[in-house]
């Protein structure tokens, strides 16, 4: 059950993963992670052991995360470029027994990293005195249960504050089925670019995954920019691309036309909401259309796609195969078609719980039933994404969604983003305060946005004010982080 074991059937020649270094092919990429599992067991990994993988996306990443599963031990994948000071309590939270570290954007990190050993680089022995990988003996690949943990990921899904959620062996492999099930995003004739970070869930499952199992090659851009994505497709005829909302508005204003895309077939956006603007640039700036997905860490992470359905580009599809799906009320009762209500999903796909924190776990599981905080609707058939249920904003008893409120500030032509959030108010419990950015050559004018927003929503869903910021705080899926405002 190990799945580490997926990459065991594709022909030894096929390529598997290609950086800026190379790459492997995966016979290659067997060879080198049945080696580097030999030099983590030297280091003293065993199973059940934790282990950070603090690398690049890439080839290095990719072995190390295979040896990793395939000792039984847990991958803890983290943000390289994150400070010292919060990768040291990361792997502090976790409890990480070993650390495969490289190209670390701050350099004292690595010092700082309590962990019985600290294994540097690729092919570099390590200060412990153990071989390097290279010379050390491969291990074969242990059978793990599939309630077996593999991976532990940090996320503020579901639960407020980032506390690492566990995602077994059978959660990965089970959603990897399930988006199977309707339309694979990925075949052995495939080629995808990854710009996603793999400490992300949908770069480590939903990309690095699905080209692991499929025998896909998947390129690797460890560094995001439009250029760099563009070229990697037109280089390596990339056929699938896999991403938020952020990489296609990105890639639509390099306005590029549709020639670099030419050979994508599949396109996908995910981890955070689509808009119109989004869908018709891509539409008409790079002759691409998109279909959108939905899911979350705690669920490995596809809950529905709209991949392989005839469905409306802002509809998040249906629940993939062998995922439920339910829409509740503030009392728990499934809700009518087209009226809002919290997301509930089940599957084997669902993650067991938050690394030792049984009440947070218990926040969110319930009667089988991932409470996910999302709040949906079905509108003919399809499910949409409308916003969070912790961010709503409670005015005189009634709630406003914050989407709602930055929709009707987004459709303004002075304004490029907006965001809203509830403050206290003596009066109304909370009031609505929007941040907003302003679009290029635009002078917002907050009276004028004010009477714009009057236009198109009730009195107590209208800002009561308006702040003027360079950017909004965005996390690495492109969702505004409301709470940082």
């Amino acid at each position: 059950m190990n799945l580490a074991t997926v990459v065991d059937a594709h022909p030894a020649d096929a390529q598997a993963v290609v950086d800026d270094d190379g790459g492997w092919t995966f016979g290659q990429l067997r060879e080198r992670a049945a080696r580097r599992r030999g030099r983590l067991a030297a280091a003293g990994v065993a199973p059940g052991d934790r282990v950070a993988i603090i690398t690049p996306a890439g080839a290095l990443f990719v072995e190390t995360y295979l040896a990793v599963l395939g000792l039984g031990a847990i991958a803890v994948p983290l943000n390289r470029r994150a400070p010292a000071a919060e990768l040291d309590a990361e792997v502090a939270a976790v409890g990480a027994d070993v650390a495969v570290v490289a190209g670390l954007r701050d350099p004292g990190a690595g010092a700082m990293l309590r962990t019985r050993s600290v294994v540097i680089g690729d092919d570099e022995a390590a200060d412990d005195g153990t071989a390097s990988m290279l010379e050390a003996a491969p291990r074969p690949v242990v059978e793990a249960a599939a309630d077996a943990p593999a991976v532990l990921l940090f996320t503020s899904g579901t639960a407020g504050a980032p506390r690492p959620a566990v995602l077994t062996h059978g959660n990965l492999r089970a959603n990897l089925e399930n988006v199977d099930g309707r339309r694979s995003i990925l075949g052995p004739d495939d080629t995808t670019v990854c710009s996603v970070p793999l400490f992300h869930v949908m770069g480590l499952n939903s990309i690095l995954g699905a080209a692991l199992r499929s025998g896909a090659t998947v390129v690797f851009r460890d560094d995001f920019d439009a250029a760099s994505v563009l070229d990697a497709v037109d280089r390596h005829r990339a056929t699938a691309l896999v991403g938020p909302p952020t990489l296609w508005s990105a890639l639509a204003a390099a306005d590029p036309g549709p020639g670099p895309l030419v050979t994508i077939t599949t396109a996908v956006s995910a981890a955070a909401p689509l808009d119109a603007t989004t869908v018709s640039a891509a539409q008409e700036c790079l002759g691409i259309r998109l279909t959108q997905g939905y899911g979350l860490t705690e669920a490995s992470p596809t809950v529905s796609l709209g991949l392989g359905l005839d469905c409306p580009a802002l509809s998040v599809g249906l629940p993939v195969p062998g995922v439920e799906v339910r829409i509740v009320d503030a009392d728990g009762s499934d809700t009518l078609a087209g009226d809002t209500g919290e997301i509930l999903v089940r599957g084997a796909n669902v993650f067991p719980g938050y690394w030792q924190d049984p009440d947070a776990t218990a926040a969110v599981l319930r009667d089988g039933w991932l409470h996910t905080g999302d709040i949906g609707v079905v509108d003919d058939g399809w499910l949409y994404l409308v916003d969070r249920a912790k961010e709503l904003i409670l005015v005189s008893g009634f709630n406003v969604h914050p989407g709602e409120v930055e929709d009707a500030l987004s459709s303004h032509r002075a304004v490029r983003a907006a965001a809203a959030v509830g403050r206290p108010d003596g009066h109304t419990g909370e009031r609505v305060v929007a941040y907003v950015v302003a679009a290029a050559g635009e002078t917002v004018d907050p009276r004028d946005l004010l009477a714009h927003c009057r236009t198109l929503l009730a009195g107590h869903k209208c800002p009561r004010e308006i702040v003027l910021v360079d950017e909004l705080p965005t996390g690495l899926g492109g969702k505004v982080r409301r709470r940082l405002l």
